[in-house]
């Protein structure tokens, strides 16, 4: 991987994955990403003033996405392509546009038997 900064400091769980081509992520050294992640090209993890993003288990980020700021990402959290977070995300949720907004809940459905 090459033209992108991860630095050891930064808390990345058991199982995250940066796909396919690692180019461009940028990642803050405070950041916080869970478990079984996967992260694609070209994505920045960044704070400000208030702080960095935390980020659950099992989210997928999309290409060129931004996430900035003192957030929180729920977990099983689909964030699409060229999204720019600036706001928390509850878990279970697919999140697109600029600032992203959850279109979809991913819920279970039980069955009553």
């Amino acid at each position: 991987m090459c033209g992108g900064v991860i630095p050891y400091q930064a808390d990345i769980g058991k199982g995250t994955f940066i796909t396919y081509h690692g180019l461009g992520v940028i990642i803050n050294k405070r950041a916080v990403i869970g478990e079984n992640c996967r992260i694609r090209q070209h994505v920045t993890i960044a704070a400000n003033d208030e702080g960095v993003p935390v980020i659950g288990n099992n989210v997928q980020i999309g290409a060129g996405a931004v996430l900035i700021g003192k957030i929180v990402i729920g977990d099983n959290v689909k964030i699409g392509a060229n999204a720019v977070v600036l706001h928390d995300l509850p878990s279970d949720c697919t999140a697109v546009g600029m600032p992203a907004k959850p279109v979809k809940f991913n819920y279970a459905v039980e069955s009553s038997d």
